[in-house]
């Protein structure tokens, strides 16, 4: 296992860690534990010891599992990350109360990795009105939490003003070949190693998006080199960005753990050619979009509550990638959907990129309104 040095910290967890949020589940919804189990004695056995949990995860089965599982392994031998739930957090108290809750989830006496869960600007104003900040600080002073972080999901200005913000130990990002515009992106990787502060990286294969590519975009993979697994790819390219220190994956089953701890044992440098190879595959992905949509939201608010921009995101992405994410994704929008356009038209008078959106968003009920 590879096993990259936070300069500033003076420690080095594996570059692989394990992401606590898609264990295999019984028919009741509760964790498999025997498959579980023997997926993470694999991890560890071969070196992985980053250990990523959270407060909703499984509905809150992740911690308590976590905390039972743990219990054989000696203390200083993984790290452990978990994160405040930061949309319960309605009052200074609740940022103790909720660590508190989690401490006796995991039954431990501290948290190697604490964060702020999912920030964006809503949140992140809410947290500095607590000086949620300020009470971890206290929390790390007592030796409660070692290291002090946020997860985060909202564009670049938001991710500069947060960074800045507070002498964060650690920030964790989205970040794959296809998001490097997304969010914190590339932009964000180079302001975090610009200010030495070590990334975390979720969503390296985008929720395993990037391993249901349509077949005349995977064969670019499997033609160039048919032996190596098409993880390996998109975590090889995260891989190669020097401020990345732990690659997340939500593994689910034992293969999944043998291929991501083969890939990121060796975590080999990509070549110009495989570079070029990925640049291929993304543009060629690039060109399966529906939509011309750049997310400005200039089009928003809409008078009758569709979500646009998240519209037209969907069903980009349902034809983008061989999976449900688009569908899944539309579901969530509920009253945003795009079923509730009235076709009023004041959408269209603003969209700097002359889209024709009351005619799309129908493409979009067509393609993604179930039955």
């Amino acid at each position: 296992m590879k096993y990259r040095t936070w300069e500033k910290a003076g420690i080095a967890p594996s570059l692989l860690g394990f992401g606590c949020m898609r264990f295999p589940l019984r028919e009741d919804g509760t964790i498999d534990k025997e498959q579980t189990e023997k997926m993470l004695d694999l991890a560890m056995e071969e070196g992985v010891t980053y250990i990523d949990t959270a407060y909703p995860y499984l509905n809150g089965q992740s911690e308590v599992f976590m905390g039972e599982y743990l219990k054989k392994y000696e203390r200083e031998s993984f790290y452990l990350a978990t994160k405040l739930p930061v949309w319960l957090v309605k009052g200074p108290e609740d940022t103790e109360k909720y660590f508190e809750e989690q401490l006796t989830r995991l039954q431990m006496d501290y948290v190697d990795f604490y964060l702020l869960h999912a920030l964006d600007l809503e949140r992140f104003l809410k947290m500095e009105e607590f000086h949620v900040y300020e009470r971890l600080v206290e929390l790390k002073k007592q030796g409660k939490i070692r290291h002090i972080g946020f997860s985060f999901h909202d564009n670049y200005e938001t991710f500069e003003k947060i960074l800045r913000s507070h002498p964060w130990d650690f920030a964790q990002i989205q970040y794959n070949y296809m998001d490097t515009e997304f969010q914190a992106g590339d932009k964000g990787c180079q302001l975090a190693g610009e200010l030495g502060i070590p990334l975390v990286i979720m969503e390296p294969i985008r929720g395993g998006s990037l391993l249901r590519l349509p077949e005349d975009i995977s064969k670019e993979f499997t033609n160039y080199d048919k032996k190596a697994s098409l993880a390996s790819w998109p975590l090889r390219w995260v891989a190669d960005h020097p401020q990345v220190k732990v690659i997340l994956s939500g593994m689910g089953e034992e293969a999944q753990v043998r291929d991501n701890i083969a890939i990121l044992g060796e975590a080999k440098p990509l070549d110009e050619e495989e570079k070029q190879v990925i640049q291929k595959v993304k543009n060629l992905i690039e060109q399966r979009q529906r939509s011309r949509c750049t997310g400005c939201e200039y089009c928003m608010p809409c008078p009758f509550g569709v979500d646009i921009p998240s519209n037209f995101k969907y069903w980009n992405e349902d034809s983008m990638y061989l999976d449900t994410t688009g569908k899944r994704h539309y579901k969530s929008l509920e009253e945003g959907q795009a079923q509730f356009c009235k076709e009023c038209g004041k959408c269209e008078q603003v969209c700097p990129q002359h889209i024709s959106i009351r005619s799309d968003l129908k493409k979009v009920v067509q393609a993604l309104q179930e039955d």
